[in-house]
C-alpha cells in the first residue's frame, strides 16, 4: 500500500469518527477496514491494518489540540464551522507535520490540498492550503 494509498484510508476512518460515539468507533474502523479488503479485493496485512489503525488514533488523541491551532489560523473560521471534510484534512494534515517526522511538511501539505480537491467542495483545496500556510508562517512545525 503507497503512502498515499494509506493516508487516504485513514482521512476516511477520522471522517466516519465525527459521525460515531466514542464506544462505537473502534469497530466502525474495523469495519472500514475489513470493507477495504472487500473493495480492493486483497488481504491487507495485519501490519497495514495495525498502522492504518494506529495513525488513525493518534490523530484521535491530538484532536483537542489540532483543533485549537486550526482555530488559531483559520481567520473567520472555527473548527466547529468548517465543513467535516476540510477539518478532517486539517487534522491530519497538521499532524503530521507537526507529529509525523517521517512526513515532510511540504509533502503534508500537497497530499491534504490533494484529498481536499477529491473529497471537497470546489473552495476546499485552496481553504485547506490556505490554513496550512498560515500555520507553517505561524509557528513553523
Amino acid at each position: 500500500m503507497t503512502r498515499h494509498e494509506s493516508r487516504e484510508h485513514i482521512f476516511r476512518m477520522l471522517f466516519r469518527r465525527d459521525f460515531y460515539a466514542a464506544d462505537e468507533w473502534r469497530e466502525q474502523a474495523e469495519r472500514y477496514l475489513n470493507s477495504l479488503e472487500e473493495q480492493e479485493g486483497r488481504q491487507l496485512s495485519e501490519e497495514d491494518k495495525q498502522a492504518l489503525l494506529d495513525k488513525t488514533l493518534a490523530v484521535c488523541d491530538k484532536a483537542a489540540d489540532l483543533d485549537e491551532r486550526i482555530d488559531e489560523a483559520a481567520e473567520g473560521w472555527k473548527t466547529k464551522r468548517m465543513g467535516k471534510v476540510d477539518l478532517t484534512v486539517l487534522r491530519l494534515a497538521l499532524y503530521e507535520m507537526a507529529y509525523d517526522e517521517e512526513v515532510p511538511t511540504k509533502v503534508a501539505i500537497n497530499e491534504a490540498v490533494e484529498i481536499a480537491r477529491k473529497f471537497g467542495g470546489d473552495e476546499s483545496p485552496s481553504f485547506v492550503n490556505g490554513v496550512l500556510a498560515r500555520l507553517v508562517d505561524r509557528d513553523p512545525v
